[in-house]
């Protein structure tokens, strides 16, 4: 039952009505099975009166309450930090129990949290029904990669400042592509003693092993053999295993051949018959090697302009034409078996007077003994061989170096006096700052003597730019 109204009470506020009475359920909304869901942007109802029993949990099967009606505003989600927002319209709603646990006075309203918002991101305010929104993956903040450092521009190549004068035009072709000048029959004529022992030696062996009849096969076969010295595969073999020569890469390629062209156009000679090759080193060189093989270094071939390089071509073309290159190799060829035999016999002596040392100083003393007398003997029974034998290094090494010259003017006829000359130049600057960083350290170079001088294949610098200076003068 209610009490009847108070006429001096004052009359009850919109918002705060009279607490229902102990015990009994607060009034329904009118026409509503459920309560009336707060109005949008009114303030929440005030918390139940302390010590009052929380509102009767709904009947099971009861309907749950409404969603909010379409259009409505929905409140945006909190910022971090702040109190969690109520559930999403499509959140189930939470689960309720008879008898639930009553909150306690004060107590805020438990709902479920929602999802965090993604880190930076800008909240997003929509009307009316929202779908189930899926926070997108967290992605940490990356620090952008540093700029790569510049690489270091390519070394500029040698400048290409040869006059090609037979560039598109016919080549004249010399009559003789290749010959044999005073210096390669000097060579041929000094190998003859070293070929006549090689030849004892190898006729030796021979016949006392195998017998006459096949012994003189053998001697037919080792004189044959000088032909392989023309036999390109096995020049190419030579070069590869025995000088350490490579065939050129294609960019090493592009830039020799075009050089080569015009080198041997001037000659008259056909660029094709020798075969370009190449040797990794530092070193600005080139060799003319067999009969038809032109190496250069990689030094010469990257590193200097193209006029210098034609120089040094030029100069190795000189030594093929001239026959240096063959008849130098033909005469280590057939002088081989001799300096075999002569090595062995050295290291027998070597042997015998270490051996005779342990017994005493009188058993040294007869290995000497016996080993002067043998070579006396030889130089009374056979001077015509032992005298040449030991003057051959000495005259080969003179032939050397008249070879030298012989392939500078070869290089300075075919109008490269100046860029050889550049050449020589560079080397000579090397060397002069080879002693000057040894003088700079406390040390001297030692300078060969008179003998070692006699032994040097190759003239100094200033013999063979004093041996240009004609063709300097001339403009050649």
């Amino acid at each position: 039952m209610s009490y009847p109204p108070d006429p001096a009470a004052p009359e009850p506020g919109p918002l705060y009505p009279d607490p229902p009475y102990p015990g009994t359920p607060a009034p329904p909304y009118p026409g509503s099975a459920v309560p009336a869901p707060p109005y949008p942007g009114s303030a929440a109802p005030p918390p139940p009166y302390p010590g009052a029993p929380a509102s009767s949990p709904p009947y099971p099967g009861s309907a749950v309450p409404a969603p909010p009606y379409p259009g409505s505003a929905v409140p945006a989600p909190p910022y971090p930090g702040s109190a969690a927002p109520p559930p999403y319209p499509e959140t189930p709603a939470p689960l309720s129990y008879p008898g639930g646990a009553p909150q306690y006075p004060g107590a805020a309203p438990s709902y479920p949290a929602a999802p965090p918002a993604h880190p930076g991101a800008t909240p997003t305010y929509q009307s009316g029904p929202q779908p189930t929104a899926t926070a997108p993956p967290y992605i940490p903040p990356q620090t952008p990669p540093a700029a790569p450092t510049p690489a270091a521009p390519p070394e500029a190549p040698a400048p290409d400042d040869l006059d090609y004068r037979h560039a598109g035009s016919r080549i004249h072709v010399a009559a003789h592509q290749r010959g044999a000048d005073a210096t390669a029959i000097g060579q041929l004529a000094v190998q003859v003693p070293g070929f006549l022992v090689s030849l004892a030696v190898v006729a030796s062996f021979a016949v006392g092993i195998l017998g006459t009849a096949m012994g003189w096969l053998v001697i037919l076969a080792w004189l044959a053999s000088g032909a392989l010295v023309f036999h390109r595969p096995t020049e190419l073999a030579f070069a590869r295993h025995v000088m350490k020569l490579r065939a050129p890469l294609a960019e090493e390629r592009a830039r020799l051949e075009p050089v080569w062209r015009e080198v041997t156009a001037r000659a008259g000679i056909e660029a094709h018959t020798y075969e370009l090759m190449v040797e990794n080193s530092t070193d600005l060189n080139a060799v003319a090697a067999a009969g038809h093989v032109v190496g250069v270094t990689t030094y010469a071939l990257n590193e200097i302009p193209s006029s210098n390089l034609a120089a040094v071509l030029a100069h190795e073309l000189g030594h093929h034409t001239g026959g240096h290159a063959w008849t130098g190799l033909l005469g280590y060829w057939y002088s081989l078996p001799g300096r075999i035999a002569w090595a062995f016999m050295r290291g027998i002596a070597r042997i015998a007077i270490r051996v005779a040392s342990v017994f005493s100083l009188a058993a040294t003393g007869m290995v000497y003994l016996f080993i002067g007398m043998f070579v006396i003997g030889g130089f009374v029974a056979a001077w015509y061989i032992t005298v040449p034998l030991v003057a051959a290094p000495y005259l080969l090494a003179h032939v050397g170096r008249q070879g030298e010259l012989r392939a500078d003017r070869q290089a300075a006829d075919l109008g490269f006096a100046p860029h050889l000359a550049q050449v020589l130049h560079h080397f000579q600057a090397q060397e002069d700052a080879v002693k000057a960083q040894a003088a700079a350290q406390g040390r001297q170079l030692k300078e060969p003597g008179g003998l070692a001088k006699l032994l040097t294949t190759h003239p100094d610098n200033h013999t063979r730019l004093q041996a240009l200076e004609p063709y300097l003068q001339l403009g050649r």
